[in-house]
């Protein structure tokens, strides 16, 4: 599901890059005549499991209050940062004061892949990678991060989970700094 927002005049010179049911207005062998806007845009069968999810998340958004969200998130991320800092030879990538649910580190001696690897085989999902920056990984000096994310379905007992795997990833490895 999307939003296409553009300007009228330019999205009447668009050509639609999907084609199918109700985007037409005529077709020949010689030639097709789109339909007006929106509809142009709008091939084939709408994502109506889409409109029903977005519905279904904003009545959940709007029932929990944005301001709850953001503070457990908030709750979340200090939580977290606090704890994973407290581990030897982690590093946190990025300390901005105001940030959202997202935490990217590195530890020591171990290869970001290696980290989302080994998490994996506890049930912790992760990004690792350089996430499309490679010019700040460049920067940094590293070859990638390893990016927790926390957001409303979260617990603590989830960072205490990641804490727990990424000491016994150090454990596995063999590492003491």
């Amino acid at each position: 599901m999307g939003v296409l927002y553009g300007k009228e005049e330019l999205l009447n010179k668009m050509t639609p890059y999907k084609y199918g049911g109700e985007m037409i207005r005529d077709v020949t062998f010689e030639k097709t005549e789109f339909a007006g806007l929106p509809q142009k845009f709008e091939a084939g069968t709408p994502n109506i499991a889409g409109v029903a999810a977005l519905g279904a998340a904003m009545d959940f958004v709007e029932k929990m209050g944005r301001v709850n969200i953001s503070n457990h998130i908030k709750m979340l991320l200090e939580n977290a940062t606090e704890k994973l800092l407290s581990i030897d030879g982690l590093e946190i990538i990025g300390t901005a004061k105001e940030k959202s649910g997202i935490i990217s580190f590195i530890l020591r001696g171990v290869h970001p892949h290696d980290i989302a690897t080994i998490l994996a085989e506890d049930n912790i999902a992760i990004r690792a990678g350089h996430h499309c920056t490679q010019p700040i990984m460049d920067f940094y000096e590293i070859a990638g991060t390893a990016r927790a994310s926390f957001s409303i379905y979260n617990t603590l007992e989830d960072i205490e989970r990641l804490v727990s795997s990424i000491k016994k990833i150090k454990e596995i490895l063999n590492l003491s700094y």
